[in-house]
C-alpha cells in the first residue's frame, strides 16, 4: 500500500485485467463514448493490439478494492510504427535509444488532482530497463492541462502524429525513464 491508501497492482497478462481496464476506460470516457474514436469497442481493439506488443505491462491503482486508474506501456523497437508516424524529424538517436511507450494513462474523476496518476505512472516505469519514455497527448484535453501536467513530470514535446484517421492529432512527448537524482544535477 502507498501512503495515500492507493494499492498498486502490476500485470503483464491481459486476460487477468482486461475487464478492469475496460471498466475504468468507460468511466473516464463516459462523455465521449458516442464518438467512434473513443468507443469502448475501439478501446477493446486498441487494447488487444497493445497488449500483444513486446514488453506490455500495466499498473492499476485501487482505492479500497475499487479500480481508480491505470497506466500501461510497452517496449518500442527502432522501426516501430510509433516512430514512423511522427510528422517531424526526431532528435538525433531518438529511435536508437531503448524506449518504453506509455500508451494509456486513465484516472477516474474523483481521484484526480491528488498525485495518483503520477504514482501509477512512476510505478509503471520503476523497473523498466528502457532509457527513455514516450507518450502521446491530445494537447486540447482539459484545455491544455493534461499536456502541462506531463510537462511538469519532465516530458518535452518532440513531434506530432495522428494514429487514426478519425482521431485527433496528438503531441508526442519524451523524457528519460527516471529523472536524474538531485545529487546528479
Amino acid at each position: 500500500m502507498t501512503p495515500d491508501g492507493i494499492e498498486l497492482r502490476r500485470s503483464t497478462t491481459i486476460d487477468d485485467v482486461r475487464s478492469t481496464l475496460i471498466e475504468v476506460y468507460a468511466d473516464v470516457r463516459a462523455d465521449q463514448l458516442h464518438l467512434v474514436h473513443y468507443s469502448v469497442e475501439r478501446f477493446r481493439e486498441q487494447l488487444a493490439r497493445h497488449s500483444s506488443d513486446p514488453g506490455w505491462e500495466v499498473v492499476i491503482g485501487y482505492d479500497d478494492g475499487q479500480p481508480v486508474g491505470f497506466a500501461y506501456a510497452n517496449t518500442l523497437t527502432t522501426d516501430d510504427r510509433w516512430w514512423r508516424r511522427m510528422t517531424t524529424p526526431l532528435p538525433d538517436g531518438c529511435t536508437q535509444t531503448p524506449t518504453v511507450a506509455v500508451k494509456e494513462i486513465m484516472l477516474c474523476n474523483p481521484w484526480r488532482g491528488q498525485g495518483i496518476a503520477l504514482l501509477i505512472h512512476d510505478e509503471l516505469l520503476r523497473d523498466r530497463a528502457e532509457e527513455q519514455v514516450s507518450l502521446l497527448v491530445n494537447a486540447l484535453n482539459g484545455d491544455g492541462k493534461v499536456k502541462a501536467l506531463y510537462e511538469s513530470w519532465g516530458y518535452e514535446p518532440i513531434s506530432t502524429q495522428q494514429p487514426s484517421a478519425d482521431g485527433p492529432v496528438l503531441t508526442a512527448m519524451l523524457r528519460r525513464t527516471r529523472p536524474p537524482s538531485p545529487s546528479a544535477r
